[in-house]
């Protein structure tokens, strides 16, 4: 059974963004969403260089045909893809003999989907051209992208994954997610840490550990999905799946009209603050091919974000090494097609430059200049590693006093002169005057937990205690019957004396408090 996707996609700056640093292509065949980040030092430039690759290389290589004019939206603009085939393909970077890309000989994609390898391919080409541009203007260091997205055949769905952007799948009203976010946080929830919950909130949620930048050695994750008639897809930048819980998107995903669906979802992370770039691109599975149903409906494939505006500055490409007579796999196919992606990429130059190109070197400057710049290498190592100390403070608490009251401190108990490594995390109801003296000094002194649920465990705990203090000991049994002894003491009285009056004993407190 032949199947289609139906697509409706948006982006946005948000409300308080001032550029839109998300980028996304969305066609019936490959939809792809980046989330650019590095603030000055240009996300937009990285996450709009990813999408041009990836949407030139993958149409053009995997026999995906799009609009030769394709669709450009900056914000506040979604578009509807449903038709695609038939269209002619773009231009001057068509190959029109282009071979397969060689799946067996790519770790991890044998037996995959030979239009996956060549989007996984894509990625390690858009990695490569941000290298470039580092290398030509290192103002432009710093700057990255995540990339989620996926390719489409017809049946499955080839899906290719860095950094925490994510793709979901919703079937039969249950949500599915089918990324794993490559970020700090979510190490912190995988080792058991903390909970997705307190993820949610954390300080550092936005940490990647693995973006495209321009390093080598950013694999994608990879995986192939079996798709059904009714099935829907959703790729989409934090500023969605970071507002905007699992539950409520699937229960927005799910809305009969698609895009009504859409529209909602991207209402609703605005409605939670809009605080970052919204990027939405949500696809419908329908049975039948695409000209079977809505003929004349659809767009045409569409730009999204800073790639349908950003301008991306030319610099010279190192091209891709062709096999050689030394080379493991000498076969016709692969040689011609490394002789099309060298003779794409520009002049040849020696192979030893490849390596040179990711080896850790400084600019070209006078030698004082590259001294300078090596010492400030080492002291952004140092400060490195003294900001994963202190974020992995933000992960520790412990139950202190801040000023009458008891709190819940984020951080540690001991500090160091001059540098404070806490903070109030939350303030409780509960007057350290309240509790026991021994829990006071223990207050005071700082009672360290394992986790924020055990510190609010701690403090139910002291409240507990405070209760018990304040509590009303129970009246003292009555006395007994006076013996002889003490009449005869009364009748010894001197006439007209009154009894002596009973001291006004402290009333009495439970032990301890």
């Amino acid at each position: 059974m032949t199947l289609h996707l139906r697509v409706v996609s948006h982006s946005e700056v948000g409300l308080v963004r001032k550029n839109n640093q998300d980028s996304g292509y969305a066609s019936a065949q490959l939809m792809v969403v980046a989330d650019g980040m590095g603030g000055a030092a240009a996300g937009d430039l990285a996450s709009a260089v990813a999408i041009e690759v990836i949407r030139r290389l993958v149409t053009d290589d995997t026999g995906l045909t799009q609009d030769a004019t394709d669709t450009r939206t900056e914000t506040d603009t979604s578009t509807e893809t449903e038709t695609e085939t038939n269209l002619p393909p773009t231009g001057s970077e068509n190959l029109e003999d282009t071979a397969p890309l060689d799946v067996a000989a790519e770790p991890g994609l044998a037996g995959r989907p030979p239009m996956l390898a060549r989007f996984v391919e894509s990625i390690a080409e858009a990695n490569a051209r941000i290298a470039d541009l580092v290398a030509a203007d290192y103002n432009l260091e710093g700057m990255g992208t995540t990339v989620t997205g996926a390719v489409f055949d017809g049946q499955r769905l080839g899906l290719a994954h860095i950094g925490d952007s994510r793709a979901y799948l919703l079937r039969d009203g249950t949500l599915e997610r089918l990324t794993h976010d490559h970020s700090w946080v979510q190490s912190l929830v995988d080792d058991g840490k903390i909970s997705a919950e307190e993820a949610a909130y954390h300080p550092h949620r936005s940490l990647l550990l693995k973006v495209l930048n321009g390093q080598p050695a950013n694999d994608p994750d990879v995986t192939t999905v079996d798709l059904r008639v009714g099935d829907r897809l959703l790729f989409c930048s934090d500023g969605l799946c970071g507002l905007v819980d699992d539950s409520r998107i699937a229960e927005l995903a799910g809305l009969a009209d698609l895009d009504q669906a859409g529209t909602d979802l991207v209402s609703e992370a605005l409605a939670e603050g809009g605080i970052d770039n919204i990027t939405v691109i949500l696809a419908e599975v329908l049975e039948g091919p695409d000209e079977a149903v809505g003929a004349g409906v659809a767009a045409g494939p569409t730009v999204l974000g800073a790639a349908a505006h950003r301008e991306i500055p030319v610099v010279p490409r190192a091209p891709h090494a062709a096999p050689g007579p030394d080379s493991e796999d000498e076969s016709p196919a692969n040689a011609r097609t490394a002789d099309q992606r060298a003779a794409r990429a520009g002049p040849a130059r020696h192979p030893a430059d490849d390596e040179s190109r990711y080896a850790p070197r400084p600019p070209h400057r006078r030698r004082l200049v590259r001294t300078l710049l090596i010492g400030l290498a080492v002291l952004l190592v140092a400060g490195a590693g003294l900001g994963a100390g202190y974020a992995w403070t933000r992960t520790q608490y412990f139950v202190g006093a801040a000023g009458d009251q008891v709190a819940i401190y984020q951080g540690l108990p001991d500090g160091i002169p001059g540098l404070s490594l806490s903070q109030v995390y939350e303030v409780q109801q509960l007057p350290v005057a309240t509790l026991p003296p021994y829990y006071q000094a223990q207050v005071a002194d700082g009672i360290e937990v394992s986790s924020l649920d055990a510190a609010r465990m701690t403090v139910a705990e002291l409240s507990e205690a405070a209760r018990r203090c304040a509590e009303p000991l129970p009246p003292p049994k009555s006395s007994p019957t006076p013996t002889s002894t003490s009449s005869a003491s009364a009748s010894a009285r001197p006439p007209g004396s009154t009894p002596a009056a009973s001291a006004n004993p402290t009333p009495p407190r439970r032990p301890g408090c």
